[in-house]
């Protein structure tokens, strides 16, 4: 053990070099095994953490900056105040941690070397109101208890959830104006002057690019509205809570995206109103999710609950049915359709599920999400040359504007 320098390396990533005396770092590139040390090399190779951060900063130029500050975060993992070969090797493993996701990542370096709580979630006393709620939503979205462990630590409440909620209130505040514009709130869509406004996507104004979008502020009545509503609020707030805006943002205006264009693809003369396409994406997404961790997922009463909300669907879905085949008050021009639904559907369980799996991990580094979102894009441009093309080709006799 006396004399000469030992090398440590490490498996795919920066590793760190030190000698007997442990006075100096290198930053080597390796795809070699990280060797086993006996226990007197163990003991001859700790040395203390503020050497190591110094040592870090002096040779670690070629060290990501992003895990650089992870290392400089977790190194000194029992508080001890040294770095030991055993904390090195403890760092080589958290490397499959870097994929997780940046804000995560500024949360852990805060927090320095934060250890999970051993006992269950659950088994936590003394919470006030607002955890209580957090506890809440992290056992209605993820089926891991580190994860909800983690959640429910890192939480601070801000930002709020903003997206669903701002989305709600417009839909409300429209609807009322509607309402007394029209001088009825029961079926606005047998007014004559329902879908004058700029907002619900009609055929005839489907070059207005807008109102592939905009239309999910109108509905047909207080009854499509209320349980759209309801079902908007009841998951989407707890899952915006969990996975962030960006995120469910995403998967709602692709649900709603995806709702008119299957509308203008497949029912080429209907109408359409109503936010049953964003809702149905965040609905079935969050549906399929506690399938596919139905022995992770710990929300009382889940089956009853996962009832409920397939009624709560098909009742919706079953009204959107009746109402499109229902004679229109004012012919030529049909109900609106209810294709959309089955849009929301299919992002929900496709691009929405990879997202609601992939809690703090980065979107862009898994596959199955670029898979999905390329698939979703060629839809989006197959539909787009429909619209342009294929009304004409097929001549197709759509009802006057309005």
């Amino acid at each position: 053990m006396a004399g000469g320098n030992r090398e440590l390396t490490v498996t795919s990533s920066p590793a760190v070099a030190a000698n007997a005396e442990g006075e100096e770092i290198e930053v080597l590139e390796s795809t070699e095994v990280l060797p086993v040390a006996p226990e007197d090399v163990i003991c001859l190779i700790c040395f203390n953490m503020c050497r190591f951060r110094d040592l870090l900063a002096t040779h670690g130029s070629e060290l990501d900056p992003h895990k650089l500050e992870v290392l400089l975060a977790l190194a000194d993992g029992n508080s001890d105040g040294k770095i030991c070969y055993q904390d090195f090797v403890n760092l080589v493993r958290l490397s499959r941690f870097l994929n997780k996701r940046s804000n995560s990542f500024r949360r852990a370096i805060l927090q320095g070397g934060r250890h999970l709580k051993g006992s269950s979630l659950r088994d936590e006393v003394g919470l006030g109101l607002s955890q209580r709620l957090v506890r809440h939503v992290a056992y209605e979205t993820l089926p891991r208890e580190v994860d909800r462990k983690w959640y429910f630590d890192s939480y601070n409440y801000w930002p709020p959830p903003w997206l669903i909620l701002t989305i709600t209130i417009l839909e409300v505040v429209v609807f009322f104006y509607y309402g007394c514009h029209l001088d009825r709130l029961v079926l606005q869509v047998s007014s004559p002057s329902f879908l004058k406004s700029p907002l619900p996507y009609h055929p005839q104004l489907r070059a207005q690019a807008w109102r592939y979008l905009s239309y999910i502020f109108m509905h047909t009545g207080i009854e499509h509205l209320s349980l759209n509503m309801a079902m908007q609020l009841l998951v989407g707030v707890p899952l915006e809570m969990v996975h962030g805006a960006a995120r469910i943002g995403l998967v709602y205006a692709c649900g709603v995206l995806a709702g008119s264009l299957a509308v203008s693809v497949t029912d080429m003369t209907a109408p359409v109103v109503g936010s049953s396409g964003g809702v149905y994406a965040l609905v079935s997404a969050h549906l399929a999710n506690v399938v596919m961790n139905w022995s992770g997922m710990k929300c009382q009463f889940k089956l009853f609950r996962m009832a409920m909300a397939l009624v709560c669907m098909s009742v919706e879905f079953g009204r959107a049915v009746w109402l499109r085949f229902y004679p229109p008050a004012f012919p030529p021009c049909p109900n609106p359709s209810f294709v959309a639904h089955l849009g929301g559907v299919m992002v929900g369980l496709t691009l929405g599920v990879v997202v609601l799996q992939n809690y703090e991990q980065r979107l862009q580094e898994q596959s199955l999400f670029w898979i999905f979102f390329c698939v979703y894009t060629l839809f989006v441009l197959c539909a787009i040359f429909w619209n342009i093309f294929a009304y004409s080709l097929l001549d197709v006799r759509l009802p006057p504007p309005p």
